[in-house]
């Protein structure tokens, strides 16, 4: 069995792959729009269905890759919460979220924020990245596999290790 040292590292390592790889297609796939805007988009996208993935009879309703949450049902998201989530100044979010609403990405609901279901761009809808990162994350669960990680209970960590960890942050 290995110590959770090498446990978290070996996670890390994989997991900080993943997740560049996923930046990385998402930002050659976008080419035309300036990254800090595409970081900015997925996490509304990812706030507004947030409530989609606590609800598990939301979840199955919407996992077909040609159903797409309708606008109405997206939970907003706040230009403060965006700021605090990415740690971005509140005032680089405003303008950003400004262009990107005349772009007809974004529409402001009494709730907050949403990627509107009609964006011309398909954010939220795009089955090439939906492809693309199942084979991202086969690749990921394949490495870890590999290095003897086999599901949530090979991540055991023990008082000490996890004491310093972050918590990860939602958007509100």
């Amino acid at each position: 069995m290995r110590n959770d040292s090498d446990v978290i590292r070996t996670v890390s390592r994989h997991t900080l792959a993943y997740m560049l790889f996923s930046i990385s297609e998402m930002f050659r796939h976008y080419d035309e729009f300036d990254p800090l805007d595409l970081l900015i988009v997925h996490a509304i996208l990812n706030a507004n269905v947030i409530n989609v993935m606590n609800d598990p009879s939301l979840d199955e309703q919407f996992s077909s890759i040609h159903a797409v949450e309708p606008d109405v049902i997206k939970q907003g998201v706040s230009r403060a919460a965006l700021s605090r989530f990415l740690s971005l100044p509140l005032e680089t979010v405003r303008r950003r979220v400004a262009g990107l609403k005349r772009r007809k990405i974004l529409a402001e609901t009494k709730a907050g924020l949403i990627v509107t279901e009609q964006n011309l761009f398909r954010f939220g809808n795009n089955h090439e990245l939906q492809k693309t990162n199942m084979l991202l994350l086969t690749k990921l669960l394949r490495d870890l596999k590999r290095s003897g990680i086999n599901g949530p209970d090979d991540l055991r960590a023990s008082k000490e290790t996890s004491k310093g960890a972050a918590s990860p942050r939602k958007a509100k």
